[in-house]
């Protein structure tokens, strides 16, 4: 199957390189170019792509408002937020906005290639150096409200290791090693997990997973 792409970002230059490497790629192509959050938005109900690469910083409607406009819809187009190390406010209002992966400019194109597959396949994915300001962000939090706790009363004490774990930054094969189950049976906790606490994706399970305070920042 062809994963089908829409490009947002307020920069042609950005659109014209990400459009020529997906050029080469036989599995994925670009249906729509935006340069600003609205037009993104827009093409996603026009279109309905499989995938959103989406600039945080762009004139009118922004990257993590458009974000959540494409991810609260009725649509299953998952974003992928592109952006720079000097958006370190962002992060997290992106990824709260619904974004499945995190990127950064600088990564090499044919890596933002295979990052797009990959959300497009149902998974998630961070930039390495994104999770640690994602986990310095929570750091400087303060501690998780009763309300956000109650969030895991549904939970049983076997799930809630799993969230943990996946919290942690654990693979399902390495949640599967740590507890000792196959990886079928880890896979099926985190869909169990998906579905009690309304998570969209792995992403967001591990920002629950902090919120409530199941995961604490390291010090």
């Amino acid at each position: 199957m062809t994963v089908r792409v829409v490009l947002a970002d307020d920069q042609p230059l950005v659109r014209a390189a990400l459009q020529m490497v997906i050029t080469d790629a036989a599995d994925v192509e670009v249906v729509g170019e935006a340069g600003n959050g609205a037009e993104a938005v827009r093409l996603t109900e026009e279109l309905a792509p499989d995938v959103v690469v989406m600039d945080l910083r762009m004139p009118g409607m922004d990257g993590i408002e458009a974000t959540r406009r494409i991810t609260t819809g009725t649509g299953a187009t998952r974003v992928v937020v592109l952006t720079t190390f000097d958006d370190d406010d962002h992060v997290y209002g992106a990824l709260r906005a619904g974004a499945s992966g995190f990127l950064v400019k600088d990564m090499a194109l044919e890596d933002i290639l295979a990052a797009v597959r990959i959300v497009a396949a149902g998974d998630a994915l961070l930039a390495p150096g994104v999770t640690r300001r994602l986990i310095k962000d929570f750091a400087g939090r303060p501690a998780p409200a009763p309300a956000r706790r109650a969030r895991l009363d549904a939970v049983t004490d076997r799930e809630r290791e799993v969230l943990t774990l996946v919290g942690r930054g654990l693979s399902n094969a390495e949640i599967a090693g740590e507890l000792c189950i196959s990886v079928a049976t880890a896979k099926t906790y985190l869909t169990r997990l998906l579905a009690k606490l309304d998570a969209r994706d792995r992403v967001q399970l591990v920002i629950i997973a902090y919120e409530t305070g199941l995961v604490a920042p390291p010090q």
